[in-house]
């Protein structure tokens, strides 16, 4: 039987165990940990929420729009862009970046990590929007402050950059999981949209992280679903050409979404001028259209249900996809989750109601086609097929519709890259061209942290050494010398410990050679060898961090510090591109098997 001591379970051993690639068991730990406090997190920013709506709100229902007067509704947006503009736009520009996209951008060139004034900002932002009349969503506020959440819980336990990353998932997916009550779909967003990328090592913390949000939400609000769904089938396959129809119809707004979305001469005005003109058209299509404000869950459920007339699901389709979009356009940070979904189920309920007009005997409730809109706009407008398909049969309890639902998902996220060239949302926000987090060498490397593949066979010395020196210093049998400069400013070298050692061999022994005297000092930048120039890197920094730091042709090798204060730093390893490239170097073991029957013949 395994005995344990407590050295087995110190934070300093869990740490190390986290910089390999095969740290499953503590990975899960701190899904189910992250998890926990995501979902906690998603309950308070849902009560606010709900304590903001008592405010004025009828009933205290956030989504109660239309039964305030229009002159109110249509002055709230005026209010809210004013308080964006006075509390927010006076802060530095990083501070400003909130959202979805901000957490792929912390990924991507910050390691998963977050500013703390960001994530406070997104608290009030996040109310502020949806309160005040907005076409907003809460979703991209719930990420943001789920992931962040969950990487300050890395940051504070001083974690390896490696499992931050699988933290930024965890919260993403905890906070999907806990909003929408669809940890599934929670999943597969975290992995399709923040990581891009499917690994074993992420997907378990992951699945235990949304499992939790769910969980912790479900102890609140119940479990109950989303939306409550009527009980419709697509019935005959003739309606599938209509579906095919329906995907090219929402791949094409997807694409028009994502194009007024980056209008560059809307974002070329100034600040006021893009802030005043979002609440002018907020509040004149609110003053006729109370639907376009605020998430549009309720109607999503009236579209569900088919609640609703006509002239609305346009306003709902047409409107709320304009003031959504140019509402990013002009700077203000909102979530475009929940907007988009409304946009495509009332898409979809007006193609229904369109098809039953055509052909009623064989057309399909046009409850079905809201369902297959609300997941094609979601899914051409993220990119992201796989986790619109989930969050359909999650949030609709109907598994039947998936078959249909895989055609028109497909067909609207091709349209929309095909032919209208959009990519996701969130990539095109970040960068144009290929996303570094979709290379498959730099996803490999920044699952590893740097001590597991550094070499920690070193010893510090100084340049100038004596003879006594350099045989103490060899006595330990270390694979690096590091030679300590003079100055600040001069890089540290990094020297070959066989070097010296074969210089002291060959005058020792050599009869032609004077043998080193005991009072000469060893200039160690003198003698014979490669010295390779040294830059110091993080002890939680990833490979991948190693790996661009060592783009620089002047450098040979990275020695990596540890400590948290200047005084008490020491170097713990040294990296050289080498190491890396033994890490992600495939060597068919059959090679090595056939070279030794080779060598034994």
């Amino acid at each position: 039987m395994a005995r344990f001591s407590r050295s087995d379970f110190t934070l300093e051993r869990f740490r190390r165990q986290l910089a390999n690639v095969d740290a499953l068991p503590q990975l899960c730990v701190l899904g189910l940990v992250s998890g926990t406090i995501t979902g906690a997190l998603m309950v308070i920013f849902r009560l606010l929420l709900s304590a903001g709506a008592l405010l004025y709100m009828p009933d205290g229902d956030s989504e109660a729009f239309e039964s305030l007067s229009p002159w109110v509704r249509a002055g709230l947006p005026f209010i809210a862009v004013s308080l964006i503009g006075i509390l927010l736009y006076r802060q530095r520009t990083t501070a400003r970046k909130l959202g979805v996209g901000h957490v792929i951008e912390r990924l991507t060139y910050h390691q998963g990590r977050f500013p703390l004034r960001n994530w406070l900002n997104q608290w009030w932002v996040g109310v502020v929007a949806v309160l005040g009349g907005l076409s907003a969503g809460r979703e991209g506020p719930a990420i943001h402050l789920g992931a962040a959440a969950s990487s300050g819980l890395g940051e504070r336990m001083r974690l390896p950059n490696n499992s931050l990353r699988v933290l930024v998932a965890c919260g993403t997916a905890a906070a999907i999981s806990a909003s929408f009550n669809t940890p599934i779909a929670g999943v597969i967003f975290a992995m399709e949209v923040v990581m891009m990328e499917y690994t074993l090592m992420s997907f378990m913390p992951v699945i235990l992280a949304s499992m939790m949000g769910a969980l912790v939400a479900q102890l609140v609000y119940g479990n109950q679903p989303a939306f409550h769904i009527p009980d419709v089938a697509l019935g005959s396959l003739m309606n599938l050409p209509w579906v095919v129809m329906l995907g090219l119809v929402i791949g094409l707004l997807a694409g028009g979404f994502i194009h007024l979305s980056r209008l560059q001469r809307v974002q070329q005005w100034p600040l006021w001028g893009r802030l005043g003109g979002v609440a002018f058209i907020t509040g004149v299509a609110a003053f006729w259209f109370p639907e376009v404000q605020g998430i549009g869950y309720d109607s999503v459920a009236a579209a569900l249900n088919n609640e609703l007339t006509v002239q609305v699901l346009l306003a709902l389709m047409a409107v709320k996809l304009v003031v959504t979009a140019l509402t990013v356009a002009g700077g203000v940070p909102i979530g475009i989750i929940g907007p988009v979904l409304v946009v495509g189920a009332a898409s979809g309920a007006l193609s229904g109601l369109f098809g039953g007009w055509i052909w009623e005997a064989k057309a399909a409730d046009p409850g079905v086609y809201a369902m297959l809109g609300m997941a094609a706009m979601m899914g051409a407008v993220l990119q992201a097929p796989l986790a619109a398909l989930m969050a359909l049969l999650e949030l609709t309890h109907t598994p039947g519709i998936m078959l249909p639902g895989m055609l028109a998902v497909v067909v609207a996220c091709l349209t929309s890259r095909q032919l209208t060239g959009c990519e996701g949302f969130f990539i095109s926000s970040v960068r144009y061209g290929l996303h570094p987090l979709q290379q498959p060498l730099m996803q490999a490397l920044s699952r590893v942290s740097v001590p597991a593949v550094m070499e920690r066979h070193l010893v510090r010395t100084p340049r100038m050494i004596s003879p006594d020196q350099a045989r103490r210093l060899l006595e330990t049998n270390p694979v690096w010398l590091v030679i300590e400069r003079s100055r600040d400013d001069k890089p540290a070298l990094g020297l070959k410990a066989a070097e010296l050692a074969r210089w002291m061999i060959e005058h020792d022994n050599s009869p032609t050679a004077d043998a080193v005297t005991q009072n000469e000092l060893i200039d160690l930048l003198e003698i014979p060898g490669q010295r390779l120039e040294m830059a110091p890197i993080a002890l939680q920094a990833t490979l991948s961090e190693a790996f661009l730091a060592l783009q620089d042709n002047s450098l040979g090798a990275l020695y990596v510090v540890h400590g948290y204060r200047p005084k008490q730093r020491r170097i713990s390893g040294i990296i050289t591109r080498g190491a890396i490239e033994r890490y992600y170097h495939y060597s068919d073991p059959r090679d090595s098997d056939s070279a030794n029957k080779e060598s034994s013949a």
